[in-house]
């Protein structure tokens, strides 16, 4: 059987319920060795009447047997699938990252590529319902991923893209910008976000101009995430593992600076929002929601989802009529026994009798 937990921490209680029981007999054994050892076998039959000893023995098993079935129904546990209808609302994101080389650059750690893939994962988690795409570009532009809204599968992706991905080097935004819009499956206005990050470098493909072309003509507000150092900048590795050296050009080495200015227009003219990463590491979480997440939400087709039925409460209730018989059985009132009393007739006048 194909048994699914959402909860398998809570598989845990499982062994304090045993320790607990445990306890409870060794006190139970402990008590009864306690009261033999200072008082007398009849005294103790009336300290530690049969009755009661089996009545705590029931009680015990039935909170424990209880206290396990709920551990168990904690977990959330399912088997089984069926089908349903899921309506879906969300926005439409398609992230376009830069692969160019000069996003190797190790001013943010570990380097600019990374951390941006970083910052995407986090934006990632907190969505529910958006489609999200991916856009790679250095000198050209390539879709990884369509939009979807199976987030797994592009972080996937995600982890796999470096400039490895695409052919020609160099930074052309501006295309990239172009070949994002295309990428929408919604040909309406609104609900639709393009959030890039990058360090800003550009050969002359005009992505202000195309932005605010995109804005006007489609509705797409544009996000920019800017990373690198403004002033110094670092330098430029030759290879992804970072072991070849660093690029040169005309002998001297190559230093890449974040060009924040043409992130900072792109923003404004499309309603979008700047975020100055820079080499500090910044909460994606916040700027999801304080930005892209007020974007107005639109409704998708309708999903079928094959999901895991919830047996919980194939546990929970028993668990809870269990509690209710312990209840009943520990208040409800002991049968009375024959008390056994000693004889107390004088001995002198049993003689007097026999004689």
């Amino acid at each position: 059987m194909d048994i699914q937990l959402g909860n398998p921490n809570s598989l845990y209680l499982l062994a304090l319920v045993a320790i607990g029981l445990g306890l409870t007999a060794w006190a139970t054994v402990a008590r009864r060795r306690a009261v033999r050892r200072f008082a007398s076998t009849n005294l103790s039959k009336r300290l530690l009447p049969s009755g009661n000893s089996s009545r705590q023995w029931v009680s015990a098993l039935l909170v424990s047997i209880s206290l396990a079935l709920l551990a168990i129904a904690l977990t959330d546990i399912r088997w089984g699938k069926a089908w349903h209808e899921v309506p879906q609302k969300g926005i439409e994101v398609m992230f376009v990252l830069d692969v160019s080389r000069s996003m190797l650059a190790e001013d943010a750690t570990p380097n600019r590529l990374t951390r941006a893939k970083q910052q995407i994962k986090d934006m990632i988690d907190e969505m529910a319902g958006d489609r999200v795409g991916l856009l790679v570009f250095a000198g050209e532009t390539r879709q990884s991923v369509p939009l979807t809204s199976h987030y797994e599968d592009f972080k996937q992706t995600l982890d796999s893209v470096g400039p490895h991905t695409v052919r020609s080097g160099g930074s052309r935004l501006g295309d990239a910008l172009e070949a994002a819009s295309n990428g929408f499956l919604s040909k309406t206005n609104d609900h639709k976000a393009i959030v890039v990050f990058t360090d800003g470098e550009d050969q002359e493909s005009n992505p202000v101009e195309v932005a605010k072309q995109l804005y006007a003509d489609k509705g797409i507000r544009i996000f920019t995430v800017g990373l690198g150092d403004m002033d110094q900048g670092a330098r430029v590795p030759e290879s992804e593992d970072g072991r070849g050296g660093y690029v040169k050009y005309q002998g001297q080495q190559v230093w890449s600076r974040m060009n924040g200015q043409v992130l900072e227009e792109i923003a404004a003219d499309t309603n979008g929002a700047y975020i100055p990463a820079g080499t500090r590491r910044v909460n994606m979480r916040d700027v999801y929601h304080n930005y892209v997440a007020n974007i107005e939400q639109t409704e998708f087709e309708t999903a079928k989802i094959n999901s895991y039925i919830a047996r919980f409460q194939w546990f929970a209730v028993p668990a809870l009529a269990l509690l209710l018989l312990e209840v009943y059985l520990s208040t409800r009132p002991a049968k009375p026994t024959a008390e056994v009393l000693p004889d107390t007739k004088p001995a002198g006048r049993s003689m007097r009798q026999a004689a």
